[in-house]
């Protein structure tokens, strides 16, 4: 089974299918998946551009539009997390995944799938101390400061993937773990981007929350994008395992944007086909009421946490998963959701798009979010998806070693 990994795709698809058929060509084996890291920039107009936050030199329409349209399709299963120059209003339809394509999916602002017998985990977005707390108070069409927060990574994901229990093989992000640059050559990255040297010495350089996850994670792989350099880097945890480490460019000539693996064809019985994961489900239902849409959480939200009545109930939401999922295969049931870039206009609705609806109908949850929703107040358990009587509140215990880094929002060409 045979994988690229590309870091920041920047919306040049072409460039990377390209690239990827000519390396098909030439070795005679075709590519089952392709994943990207981040700034993947899925444009479908101009809308979605003028959303995006970064400066305006590179504010191009490239090629993502193409395959939007149905003009061209990917010729390779692609899946990709999203990084800190996005068309976010694209993304926060599919806030839990879903396709962004036809054969093109979106990991969402955390996720995990299951493809050919592989655990693929990961999250969206860049750390930033500042809205690290805070719920997704970002209201559409975005101010010029929301523009910047609505990509900032939130503890509400970071404390979803914590929950996880199964190994992950794969995981994948847009910023570095905080701390990873001494797991490699590092002096030769600091030749190389002398601006790191600094923040690298004192293990500031990157995302702390990265640096929790992977230690309690500890995946096979775990690859990333953001800082435009290629950086190996084993990490070998106290148990004795290993997390490989790999660090990706951007894809203009010269530099090391693309990396190719292989893996073990899956045991016989499991297909190459994208999947949900059902742990990662039975979380998504256990947390669900503590998805806020505004300013702040609750300080008490993160103080009373009970290791055993959270195991519990992620054993219940299991359970109804188990009873009530007809297939874990994820459903083809990419539309088309804004008018593709040069195409007639459509009027579509926004509130309420398809897959992101379809998905939390799959999993029976409320909708939260409508314009006028506020957020769950840490009270009412009641609702109509959650009929298991306790509290369930994330701790601050998961994230006491998390302090401020330096991340840098714009990483120069």
């Amino acid at each position: 089974m045979r994988l690229a990994v590309v870091g920041c795709a920047h919306g040049e698809l072409d460039i990377i299918y390209n690239t990827l058929s000519f390396i098909e060509q030439l070795d005679g084996i075709k590519f089952d998946l392709l994943l990207c890291c981040g700034d993947f920039q899925a444009v479908r107009n101009q809308t979605d551009l003028d959303t995006m936050a970064c400066p305006p030199k590179y504010r191009t329409m490239n090629s993502f539009y193409k395959y939007y349209s149905g003009e061209k399709k990917a010729p390779v299963l692609t899946i990709f997390v999203g990084g800190n120059h996005e068309a976010t209003n694209h993304l926060w339809e599919l806030y839990f995944g879903g396709w962004a394509a036809e054969n093109i999916y979106y990991l969402g602002h955390s996720g995990v799938v299951d493809f050919g017998g592989l655990k693929i985990a990961g999250y969206s977005g860049i750390y930033n101390h500042k809205h690290f707390n805070n719920g997704y108070f970002e209201k559409y069409p975005l101010s010029q400061s929301d523009n910047r927060s609505v990509y900032h990574v939130r503890k509400f994901e970071a404390f979803k993937l914590l929950l996880m229990k199964n190994q992950i093989d794969i995981f994948l992000s847009h910023d570095w773990p905080q701390g990873i640059v001494h797991s490699g050559d590092y002096q030769r990255l600091f030749r190389q981007k002398p601006h790191f040297r600094e923040e690298g010495e004192r293990e500031e350089l990157g995302n702390p929350i990265g640096r929790e996850i992977l230690k309690k994670l500890k995946p096979h792989y775990w690859f990333a994008g953001h800082m435009h350099a290629k950086y190996p880097a084993v990490i070998e945890h106290p148990s004795g395992t290993l997390t490989k480490f790999l660090a990706l460019d951007k894809p203009i000539p010269g530099r090391d944007f693309l990396q190719v693996l292989d893996f073990p064809d899956p045991p016989q019985g499991i297909e190459k086909k994208l999947s949900y994961d059902k742990e990662w489900l039975s979380i998504l239902r256990a947390t669900h009421p503590l998805l806020r849409m505004d300013s702040w959480y609750n300080k008490a939200d993160f103080t009373k946490f009970e290791t055993e009545e959270l195991k519990k109930r992620i054993e219940y939401e299991r359970d109804w998963i188990e009873q009530h999922l007809v297939s874990s295969e994820i459903p083809l049931n990419w539309s088309l959701t804004a008018t593709a870039h040069g195409g007639p206009p459509r009027t579509y609705d926004v509130v309420h798009p398809p897959q992101r609806t379809a998905f939390l109908k799959m999993l029976d949850l409320k909708d939260v979010f409508g314009p006028s929703y506020k957020g769950f107040q840490g009270q009412d358990m009641k609702e109509k998806s959650i009929n298991f009587p306790m509290q369930l509140t994330p701790t601050d215990q998961m994230f006491e070693s998390v302090e401020p880094s330096l991340n840098p929002e714009e990483i120069d060409l």
